[in-house]
């Protein structure tokens, strides 16, 4: 029998915990509606969407727990969203190679935006987590592996190859270069910002909590975001 005594109560003050909440059931609801929208798009674009729905729906459950950990601890959850991160960023990395198919894109391609992305969330872990006292070394190896993708998508052989798609592909392969140059751009802030000796050894201070709120609100935008932009190319390409 469940009882309402089992559901901590979150205070009118905890924006961790509300964002938490609020983010775990927006990304939920996400993956609902990704996956039950299959049905409607031609089968190449399947896949596409159905990875959209992966990505939220591991948020989501990672988000569950790091809400039911700040709640016990009041601690950052930092091993739980790295955990988040190694699974749901490489996905979305897979979404470039998958739109590009049209195009050619070889799974070289994927592999390659995979092996950075891997790069910048290990090196990012143990800059905050493992060495903190080489937290800046660690934070420049992991913003290299970050602009290397930035270079591929923005320049390199993914946006050469969304250029000889044209059409919708290509916009949705400016919009998803958008989300991980801007959006994506506010995890290593937050990591010269909260990380002591994130930026060339100087501590800017920032609240651990206030970056895990900026961070909440930032993966729910990212990945439900990145679903809604290949949602919307599956429709158009469907017709």
């Amino acid at each position: 029998m469940y009882l309402m005594a089992d559901v901590s109560k979150i205070a009118n003050d905890d924006y961790v915990g509300f964002t938490f909440f609020v983010g775990s059931m927006a990304m939920m609801a996400a993956s609902a509606f990704f996956f039950l929208s299959l049905s409607q798009f031609d089968k190449k674009w399947r896949t596409s969407v159905l990875v959209s729905g992966l990505i939220t729906f591991i948020a989501a459950v990672h988000y569950f727990y790091m809400r039911d950990y700040w709640d016990t601890f009041q601690e950052s959850p930092t091993f739980f969203r790295y955990v988040d991160w190694v699974l749901t960023v490489p996905l979305m990395c897979v979404e470039f190679f998958l739109i590009l198919r049209v195009a050619g894109a070889k799974k070289s391609l994927m592999w390659k935006l995979i092996f950075w992305s891997v790069v910048m969330l290990v090196t990012g872990y143990f800059g905050e987590a493992v060495s903190p006292d080489y937290s800046w070394q660690w934070g420049l190896a992991s913003g290299i592996a970050y602009f290397i993708i930035v270079y591929i998508i923005w320049f390199g052989e993914a946006k050469q190859l969304a250029t000889s798609a044209g059409g919708e592909v290509l916009k949705a392969h400016n919009i998803l270069c958008w989300f991980v140059l801007v959006g994506w751009a506010i995890y290593p802030i937050g990591y010269i910002l909260g990380t002591p000796g994130g930026l060339f050894g100087f501590d800017f201070g920032v609240d651990a909590s206030f970056m895990d709120v900026v961070y909440n609100i930032g993966d729910a935008v990212n990945k439900i975001g990145f679903g809604l932009v290949i949602y919307s190319l599956a429709i158009k390409s469907s017709k």
